[in-house]
């Protein structure tokens, strides 16, 4: 019975490591091979579309959705010209239902779910007033964690923790004859996993994200440059942040590192897009559906 459920776990566990490229690896040379195997890209784009769905209708329902329509304007024309070249890292996500709406939140925050569903909160916009190439830079990282599958990567992951340790507790407890030795090799196992498993590449996701969204903002015509004056504010906001160590974040100075780096890999896409019609909306993104009424204040 013990070799046959450990036999079970090892199968479920061996279907997870399945390694995929998710996207082209661009002029950053994004490159890495990602453990997706446990998790549908339908099922992350339908849990996605599910949650977005229900923040924008709680969000209309109070009257924070998209309240000043030349706000939301400015945040949608600038996602458009990025969408326009999301097919630079995958073109099917040119197809993407793509939806763009901004919240009124005190949160400095921006997210892109999978699958394109993108929110950007006032407080982004009102504590570090972005320039439009500064706007660009964040919203090119967060368009670049879904192009990435960085949210079905992480929900692949949970998955094989869970079978992973569940399996380990059933070892456990087999061997010991003892459901609380079971019980604490469970508990502890979870606290390691987490260090283990989650931290390393969720920093790894935001270099990734950094540098496909550099990437994306220098095709669409904005400078790249912008990346750093955006972290630089970001770093000027204060309050207490946690050692780089502990973080699932790289550290403002080990990001803008990063950046410094790949900047010179990318100037030559922004100077051909500000000399030609590259930046320009293509009929793709025109595509794009914002299903919500603006509202004025």
């Amino acid at each position: 019975m013990k070799n046959t459920l450990l036999a079970l776990f090892l199968a479920l566990l061996l279907a997870g490591c399945a390694t995929t490229q998710t996207t082209k690896s661009g002029a950053v040379g994004v490159d890495r091979k990602q453990y997706v195997g446990l998790v549908s890209e339908e099922e992350a784009v339908q849990q996605s579309a599910l949650a977005y769905q229900q923040v924008v209708k709680d969000a209309d329902a109070k009257r924070l959705l998209n309240t000043d329509s030349a706000e939301t304007k400015r945040v949608r024309v600038i996602g458009e010209r990025l969408i326009a070249q999301v097919g630079t890292f995958r073109e099917d996500a040119l197809k993407w239902d793509w939806q763009i709406n901004v919240m009124e939140s005190k949160e400095v925050n921006a997210y892109c779910m999978a699958g394109g569903k993108i929110m950007v909160y006032t407080g982004l916009l009102d504590a570090i007033k972005p320039t439009d190439d500064e706007l660009a830079a964040v919203m090119g990282h967060e368009i670049s964690h879904a192009l990435r599958e960085h949210v079905r990567e992480q929900m692949s992951r949970v998955k094989a923790q869970q079978y992973g340790l569940l399996g380990l507790a059933i070892a456990v407890g087999v061997a010991t004859g003892s459901g609380d030795a079971a019980s604490q090799t469970a508990d502890v196992g979870n606290q390691l996993a987490t260090v283990a498993l989650t931290l390393p590449n969720s920093r790894t996701a935001e270099n990734e994200a950094d540098g496909m969204g550099l990437e994306l903002m220098a095709r669409a015509g904005y400078n790249p440059n912008a990346a750093l004056t955006l972290w630089q504010k970001m770093s000027s906001l204060g309050g207490e942040k946690p050692a780089e160590i502990l973080s699932t974040h790289p550290s403002d100075q080990t990001r803008m590192d990063h950046i410094k780096g790949l900047i010179p890999k990318v100037m030559p896409l922004y100077d051909q897009a500000k000399n030609s019609s590259a930046a320009s909306v293509s009929p793709a993104s025109n595509s794009l559906k914002n299903n919500t009424t603006q509202k004025k204040k």
